[in-house]
């Protein structure tokens, strides 16, 4: 794992693009704004980070697929949190996704107070078909800090130790 500081001209772009555009296109459990815009971050975070600029929503939906890198479609899924991320944390995948037709999932973490976004690893979807847990809407789920939370959508699960694991931007950019 590895933590970017959230620069403050992206945050800027972000926070203005998720008031005038809405991302959430699924039929259910599209996220709010807040939500919205922690996805936006993440996905903007790395989007710089390979040189590709900042999302600009300009496209509409994007169907799953928000960078292309060596011919591989990810998608960018970012969690939003108020503490710092742990090798035993999990990470949060949405049923209503798994149709995109995507190769790579890139699975970060926003801490809000702190404004960094914490890279915890990617997987091919092929691997995470195989590794990932499902737990049906309405199932309610216990936090390593003993609090809980009912899922508001079919959610599938995936533990950071089964991500491929990434120590730097570098590292990540050689490693997909």
């Amino acid at each position: 794992m590895f933590t970017i500081k959230v620069d403050s001209t992206i945050l800027a772009h972000c926070e203005k693009l998720v008031r005038t555009h809405n991302f959430g296109h699924r039929y259910t459990a599209n996220g709010n704004e807040g939500q919205q815009l922690t996805g936006i971050i993440g996905q903007s975070v790395i989007m710089d980070a390979f040189g590709l600029g900042y999302v600009d929503g300009k496209g509409g939906f994007d169907n799953g697929v928000d960078l292309v890198i060596n011919s591989k479609k990810i998608d960018v899924k970012t969690m939003g949190r108020t503490t710092d991320v742990r090798p035993n944390y999990t990470n949060n995948f949405i049923k209503l996704q798994d149709y995109f037709d995507t190769d790579i999932y890139i699975f970060c973490s926003y801490h809000k107070l702190k404004q960094e976004v914490t890279v915890c690893g990617w997987i091919s979807k092929p691997d995470f078909i195989a590794k990932r847990k499902l737990f049906p809407k309405g199932t309610v789920r216990t936090r390593h800090d003993g609090t809980t939370f009912t899922t508001f959508a079919d959610l599938y699960e995936i533990d950071i130790p089964d991500l491929n694991g990434v120590d730097s931007m570098e590292d990540l950019k050689a490693s997909i």
